[in-house]
């Protein structure tokens, strides 16, 4: 993203299947980053759930609910950025 805008690097989007997974992704980012002295400058949508969005600066993500991502629909919006799909296994 820093070729395309001046606010920041990264752009995570993900999608969890329903709003209570949402949460629990968007909680377990925190947890993690807080772990390493990394907090949010910003957080918003944690209440509905639906399309969170936590603000790092060098890096913003976007947590979605699918029919939140598929409405917004930011991988068309950004679709000249570089783009890199990460599946996650399932145990």
């Amino acid at each position: 993203m820093r070729e395309l805008v001046a606010y920041t690097d990264y752009m995570i989007v993900c999608t969890g299947s329903t709003p209570r997974q949402t949460k629990a992704i968007s909680d377990e980012i925190r947890k993690q980053l807080k772990e390493q002295g990394i907090t949010p400058r910003r957080v918003e949508g944690e209440r509905e759930a639906e399309w969170i969005l936590m603000d790092y600066l060098d890096i913003v993500v976007h947590v979605f609910t699918p029919q939140a991502r598929e409405f917004y629909r930011l991988d068309r919006l950004w679709g000249e950025a570089p783009q890199e799909t990460l599946e996650l296994a399932t145990s």
